[in-house]
Formats: structure tokens, sequence, C-alpha cells
């Protein structure tokens, strides 16, 4: 494992060409954002964050994030009228927009670099005002904590999440974030450790130190604020497939697993995936990412009481106008009738309301073996395409979550498989219907 890692720590770490022109960027950044604070008394600061002043970026996807400092005494609105001004003026030969986060922040790219001029307001250690107002102590704090070692062993631990699918904290993800990535390194000292210890890691497991209970499979504690767990933000799955990530590698430590085959798939998976899509007017990426997932979720849930089993859905947002919700089904078709279970004949009064309600569209009725009046009775629909386009149409309420709804009045398209799918959008898929060789394999 040693000699693996070893290899790729080598390829992790930024060339001396690659690190010139990152700071050329960095630094062309920052003086134009410093040229435009002078001109608000209500900033006190500015300073570089994330990644690029921790020293553990990655060098394909290095992220420059510049911090603007706010009194704390400033209003809500003058700190994000301010905070606006200042990216968008900076930035302006860039073409900035807007991103969201708990508070609007403006992003721009400068010779493919992303910079993220992020509002947060000077504070002291515990008092946050905003949930950005403890990105600089932790920057502080993982500068003062990280040895040059450790640094390129969170790049490593990075690139193995990247590879997995696992690395973002971004609501669409729900994945490790490269904060929690340098907090593991620095609890456990090496990437391989992480690996050693994810791999045997048991339920409510707590990383770090804390005094508080949380409920979350595993806890990962913020070393600047231990009534933070980290892991809070985490998926299941995703905290789940870091685990067999971390037994794969240690089963088979081979420079392959860092270039991962899909399984083959079954063509039958493309046939039972249910696709609706539609497009959405344009707003903040946290939000419609939040509502496409508790669509999906809530579509879930209209599929498994119309009778279709779903065994695994995903939702995809391009953040520009278009979304997709996915359905892994069992089967598309069902049968035409189902069987509704009843009360048992000794209940007098729930016995009558049963019967009542149903006798008149039932197909058969009778007494089973445990007692309780059964009813036969015919589904409306049992084709999914046919039940899916039925509830958007005449029950969107139901399904699709109030802020989605003008959307979806709009028009959307239900379909099966893979017939008008881009590539690209067959790739968000695969995720859905193929076995991850990454991490699951036998021994």
């Amino acid at each position: 494992m040693k000699q693996i890692i070893s290899k790729i720590g080598k390829s992790v770490i930024p060339s001396k060409n690659i690190e010139k022109s990152k700071k050329q960027i960095a630094d062309e950044a920052f003086i134009l954002v410093e040229n435009q604070i002078r001109n608000y008394p209500e900033i006190v600061g500015l300073e570089f964050g994330g990644s690029y002043a921790k020293d553990t970026w990655l060098s394909k996807e290095a992220d420059i994030d510049i911090f603007i400092k706010f009194k704390k005494s400033i209003t809500d609105e003058k700190f994000i009228e301010i905070s606006k001004k200042v990216g968008f003026e900076s930035m302006k030969k860039y073409n900035p927009y807007v991103r969201y986060s708990e508070h609007p922040y403006v992003e721009a790219r400068i010779k493919k670099t992303k910079i993220n001029v992020v509002p947060c307001y000077d504070v002291n250690l515990g008092e946050w005002k905003s949930s950005a107002d403890r990105s600089p102590f932790h920057t502080k704090y993982m500068q003062n904590a990280l040895t040059p070692k450790m640094r390129n062993e969170v790049r490593i631990l990075k690139t193995f999440l990247k590879l997995t699918k696992i690395y973002g904290a971004e609501i669409a993800k729900q994945g490790f974030s490269g904060y929690v990535s340098e907090v593991l390194i620095l609890n456990f000292g090496s990437f391989e450790n992480v690996i050693k210890s994810i791999a045997q890691i048991q339920q409510n497991q707590i990383i770090g130190k804390t005094s508080k209970v949380f409920e979350t499979s595993i806890i990962i504690i913020d070393p600047i604020d231990s009534n933070r767990n980290l892991a809070a933000a985490i998926s299941d799955e995703n905290i789940g497939k870091l685990i067999l990530a971390c037994r794969s590698f240690q089963n088979k430590s081979a420079l392959q697993f860092f270039k991962p085959k899909k399984l083959k798939s079954s063509k039958n998976n493309w046939e039972n995936v249910l696709v609706v899509k539609f497009n959405f007017k344009m707003r903040s990426p946290d939000i419609i990412w939040g509502q496409v997932k508790r669509a999906t979720t809530s579509l879930t849930t209209q599929l498994e009481l119309g009778g279709f089993s779903v065994l695994r859905s995903k939702s995809y947002s391009d953040e520009l106008g278009e979304a997709y919700l996915f359905f892994l089904l069992e089967s598309t078709k069902i049968p035409k009738n189902y069987s509704k279970s009843g009360p048992e004949f000794f209940r007098e009064s729930d016995c009558n309301s049963f019967i009542s309600k149903n006798i008149s569209k039932t197909e058969l009725m009778w007494i089973g073996d445990d007692k309780k009046i059964i009813s036969l009775e015919k589904r409306k629909y049992n084709d999914v395409v046919k039940f899916m386009t039925e509830l958007l149409k005449n029950n969107l309420q139901t399904g699709i979550p109030k802020g989605l709804q003008s959307d979806f009045k709009k028009g959307f398209r239900v379909s099966m498989g893979n017939k008008n799918l881009s590539k690209s959008i067959k790739e968000v898929v695969s995720d859905l219907i193929l076995t991850d060789g990454a991490i699951f394999h036998s021994n």
C-alpha cells in the first residue's frame, strides 16, 4: 500500500509552473478586490481562504476563495448589497455572476480558474453570524496544524474521494468537503491511516472530541467548534461508499484502483428507468437542487403508493434551466388488480365502513385466513408512464414541491430508458444502473 500511495502522492502535488501560474491568478484577483474595498468603511479585512490558502489544492481544480470581512454591526441587507457590488466591480472584466450559499456571493473565472468573492463577518471564535464566518478560522487552524507532508496526504485523500464520486459538500453531492478531508488527515495523521481507520469504523463513532450527542451514522467534529458535526451534511450513501472504498483499497492496493472500471450493466436496467424531464426558471443552484431532490423523494412515494416498486432514484440539474428525475423500477408494468386488506370480521363498525367504501368498486370480496376482509381492486393505471403522466397533469400538488409547480405547468416529459437522452445525461444515469467496481468487488 505504501508504494502505491507514494506514487499517487507524487502525481497530485502541483508542479512549480502550475504553482507559479496559480499564484499570479490569485494575486491579480486579490488586488482587484482590494482596490474595491477601499470605498467601503464597513469592510475591515480581506484574506485568502479555502484550499489555496491552506496549500491543500489539487492542481487541476483549484478555486481561489477571497473572503471580505465586514464589521459585525452591519445589517444583513448592507452585507449582501456591498459584497455583491465589490464582487461585480472587482471581477467585471471576467463575466462575474452570483452564486448562493447562506448568502449570495460573486463568482468569476480568470484563465479557467474559479474565483469566489465571499462575504463574512469579522467575529470572535464561536460568535457566528453566518456560516461563512467559520472559514477564516478554518484556514488559520489548518495553516498551523497541517505539516507539509499532511498537506500532500490531504491531496491524496481528495483524489481518492473524487475517484469514488463522493467529493463535494454542495447539496447536489452531499459528499465530503475539502475541509472534512483536512480534518480526517489531521485526526488520523495520513491517508493510509484514514483508509485503515475508516475501513473499520463503527456506527456512531466519533472522530474528534465533543461532549454533545449526535445521531448521524458517524460523527466528524469540527476542530474549531466542538458542537458542530461535519458529517451531518454527508448522506448515508456517501458514508457507506467511503467505508466500502476504504475496505476495497485495503484488500487490493494497486494503481488500478485509481482508475476503476464500471462493471457491465444489464440491458433490463436501462429499460426499467423512468425519466421525468422539465425546464425551470433560473434560480440559486442550492435552491433548485433542494427542490429537485424533494420532488424525487415525493414522486418515489407516489410511485410506491401506485404499486410500483422503486429500487433507486436520482436527480440531476444542469443549474442552467434543465432538470431530470430518474427512477429505477422493479417493473414498468404491474398487475391490473391488487388486493386491499380490511379489518377483522369481529370489528363490526370497521367492517361496515370498509364494505360500504369498497363494495361498489371491488372485483371480488372475501374473508382471508387471517380473519380479515379482503377486497380485490382494479388499478386505474398499471403502466408507469401513464401513471406518472396522469399524476403530473392532474395531481401536480401531490408529488411536486410548491416551488416547482409553476415550472411543471409549463411542460414536462415522461419517458422510459435512454431514448432522447444526450451522452452527458446517460453518464449521469450510469451511476443509477451500474455497479461501482471501486467499492463492490470479491476478495
